[in-house]
């Protein structure tokens, strides 16, 4: 497979994969699992014949579309090395894209110019409730079609390994696991190491989380009820892990597209408090002005195709931002009431807090983002003057991150070469402590209650 120099569309992945089938017909298989709210296919890609199943899951986030092109990689290696399935007893079921109908939003930007303005200004994420991994209500109460596939593909196969691939736009590489995988860290290290990929010493995801190792972090038992969590820490009740109770190890891969090397400094800060509160005055700054400017813009959405999609992430991003500023704020008394409030912060190390600002930062631009595209989607003359203020919001705080954090962007195919060796990484260390098959068992095949489409 020649390296990749852009991001495949959703289209691409199903018309790439089906001509791997037909190449390869004896050893991989395409049908669709579900259906997309829009009516998109939900499409597996299957490789090899073995008993013990693995999945992988791509697109699970629409803004990250590294997961596509790497199991279009992953695929492409299995089948180049029999080791890696029918030679373990392993089938591979790789997932296409968990969000299609998201990721089509994001087509604006998928073919470049890979800048952090053309990323941001057509960038989309739905909000919270409209995302496919997350178990708000619990499984039995999965709302969304995309996540009833995944929950029914899991009872299915009951993998023994299961991969999420996600992307993170700014930063740096990391791993989290449902279950320890003993060795994977020094793996990761190497992987990374290799390709000049920074790993992140400290996201802000796992903040309150247990390393396993540098850039290696264990996922708590998940609650629920706690959007503030959801959004910025991913620790609610989700698909990682529902196949649990079958012994499953999730693996959560973490691929960045911009790079910043400060997300790996473990050194001690000169004065982290001082650094906290600049941190969060900015927030809170940040937050007032795009306050102000939703104001401004909401009242002449009637008739703006999607506005509620494109404001349901708004109104989550500025709902849990002065949270985070005051739990940031070392001069802000904790509230024992408030989501997150009443936990003391970690040990900050440079990396923890370069953490902190790329999050707070990131979450200003992408609200910025959509506010954005609610403007210019309108499709007439902006009387409020909002598409200006956002274009310079937009550019300067682009070049924070530019210039302030020296982000440089990894060209594709160095991000999906990374992520491709790290699912890897974490498939032979997960094959090797997951109990054998019994003797005589067959491979699983679909569910008898489920109606298997053959892709055509």
């Amino acid at each position: 497979m020649p390296p990749l120099l852009r991001y495949p569309s959703v289209d691409e992945l199903g018309v790439r994969a089906a001509a791997l089938v037909e190449r390869r017909p004896r050893d991989a298989r395409l049908r669709q699992v579900g259906t997309s709210r829009a009516g998109l296919p939900l499409l597996l890609l299957s490789v090899g014949h073995g008993s013990r199943q693995a999945l992988v899951v791509a697109g699970p986030h629409a803004n990250e579309p590294v997961g596509g092109a790497t199991a279009l990689r992953l695929a492409e290696r299995v089948l180049a090395d029999t080791r890696l399935c029918d030679g373990a007893d392993v089938t591979w079921n790789l997932l296409l894209c968990l969000d299609p109908d998201g990721a089509r939003r994001n087509e604006g930007w998928l073919s470049g110019p890979y800048t952090l303005g053309h990323y941001f200004r057509n960038f989309f994420r739905p909000g919270f409730l409209e995302q496919p991994e997350w178990l708000p209500d619990g499984a039995e109460r999965a709302a969304l079609p995309e996540t009833r596939a995944l929950l029914a593909l899991q009872d299915e196969l009951r993998p023994f390994f299961q991969c999420s691939l996600h992307g993170v736009d700014v930063g740096g590489g990391f791993v989290e696991l449902t279950r320890d995988l003993p060795g994977l860290a020094p793996r990761l290290a190497h992987i990374a190491g290799r390709l000049a990929i920074p790993l992140e010493l400290g996201p802000y995801d796992t903040l309150y989380w247990p390393a396993l190792g540098p850039a290696v972090y264990r996922i708590p038992p998940p609650r629920r009820g706690d959007l503030a969590a959801a959004i910025t820490e991913a620790a609610v009740e989700s698909t990682w892990f529902h196949p649990h109770p079958y012994g499953t190890v999730t693996a959560i891969v973490e691929a960045p597209m911009w790079g910043v090397a400060a997300v790996e400094d473990s050194s001690v800060p000169v004065d982290a408090d001082g650094a906290l509160r600049a941190v969060s005055r900015t927030l809170r700054r940040d937050t007032a002005l795009l306050e102000g400017l939703l104001a401004r813009i909401r009242p002449g959405l009637n008739g703006v195709p999607d506005a509620d999609r494109l404001l349901a992430p708004v109104d989550d991003y500025l709902l849990v931002c002065p949270g985070l500023a005051d739990s940031w704020d070392p001069d802000t008394e904790p509230d024992p009431d408030a989501d997150g409030g009443a936990r003391p912060l970690p040990p900050l190390s440079t990396a923890r807090l370069t953490a902190l600002r790329i999050s707070a930062r990131r979450i200003a631009l992408r609200t910025a983002g959509l506010l954005h595209q609610l403007v210019t989607g309108a499709g007439r003359d902006d009387p409020t003057g909002a598409t200006a203020d956002l274009d310079r919001l937009i550019d300067a705080w682009c070049a924070d991150y530019h210039d302030g954090h020296e982000a440089r962007w990894i060209p594709v195919a160095r991000q999906v070469e990374y992520q491709a060796r790290v699912v890897l990484a974490a498939f032979d260390l997960a094959r090797r402590q997951a109990p054998l098959p019994r003797p005589g068992a067959r491979p699983l095949g679909p569910s008898p209650m489920r109606a298997e489409v053959p892709f055509e």
